[in-house]
């Protein structure tokens, strides 16, 4: 029979995906799994627990809406704009995408940042990971049907306000390429045309270095911010290494190189693609929240 430790490591990988969702944190998703563990070695030493799972999945749920609600009050004191950590594949091994991959796309976690944390905690539970409605009640400390309202508010946001993406990977670098190419051209028509009428660009520098203050939207003023940070020289491009990887599991850039007064420059491009054109650039500078893989 497995003891205690045992099963619940081998529970831990479920409950970091749901934990990482939830928070868009990978350092926040251990924290609250730890506080998980401990919870659950006080119970676990006082008598049985039958659904393991179960109980874990729900307890994590509550120190997660815990964070999410307290989280709220940091993010707004955020320099700059905030983008979830993300995970960083270079040679794209298959056994290796797949874990990754399981952590969600950038483009939904983004998206997920606008709901409540109430709403967040009832989509990640009930959509991704198939909770009943009346246990997702239980970790949110309300009744069914508000349980189901939270998720029914938390899908119409998403489906309105969210980032499209559809393609899979093999359009996803395709896309990503044609970007480069025009980018190289330094012509803004052509970026443009790979780009979405309603394109965004989000950069997180998180204090570290300065990007952009707000969201960008638009094709030509996207493309144009891009353009621009080339032209100005802030870089020097002949230490410019862009490196195809994995971001989440989807198609994304390692940036590496020197700024132009040599300072280092490290950065990690990830993207979404609907229709053959790109919908999100999502440029993660704060080194605190690039997860790199051992092969790097």
């Amino acid at each position: 029979m497995p003891s205690s430790d045992e099963e619940f490591v081998a529970e831990r990988p479920h409950l970091l995906a749901v934990a990482y969702r939830m928070l868009g944190s990978r350092a926040e998703a251990e924290d609250a799994v730890q506080e998980a563990w401990l919870r659950y070695a006080k119970v676990r030493a006082g008598g049985e627990i039958h659904d393991l799972r179960g109980w874990l999945t729900t307890v994590t749920g509550r120190i997660c809406l815990d964070v999410l609600k307290s989280a709220r009050v940091r993010r707004e004191a955020y320099p700059g704009q905030w983008l979830p950590s993300i995970f960083v594949d270079v040679d794209g091994d298959p056994a290796r995408r797949a874990e990754v991959s399981d952590q969600v796309g950038l483009a939904l976690l983004v998206v997920l940042e606008r709901l409540t944390p109430e709403q967040r905690v009832a989509v990640v539970l009930h959509d991704a990971f198939g909770m009943p409605f009346a246990d997702v009640a239980t970790v949110l400390n309300t009744t069914e049907d508000a349980a189901r309202q939270h998720a029914s508010r938390g899908r119409r946001a998403i489906a309105a306000g969210g980032v499209r993406h559809n393609a899979g990977l093999a359009e996803q670098r395709r896309v990503l390429t044609a970007f480069l190419d025009a980018a190289g051209s330094g012509d803004v028509q052509a970026l443009a045309a790979v780009l979405a009428p309603d394109v965004v660009t989000i950069g997180d520098g998180g204090g570290y270095v300065s990007t952009a203050p707000r969201i960008i939207e638009g094709a030509d003023r996207v493309a144009r911010f891009w353009l621009g940070i080339f032209s100005a020289r802030q870089i020097e491009m002949d230490s410019l290494d862009l490196v195809p990887v994995l971001v989440n599991g989807e198609a994304g850039l390692l940036v590496r190189g020197k700024w132009a007064d040599g300072r280092p420059l490290l950065s990690v491009v990830g993207v979404s693609v609907a229709e053959g054109v790109l919908t999100g650039i999502f440029n993660q500078m704060n080194p605190d929240k690039i997860l790199l893989s051992d092969l790097l």
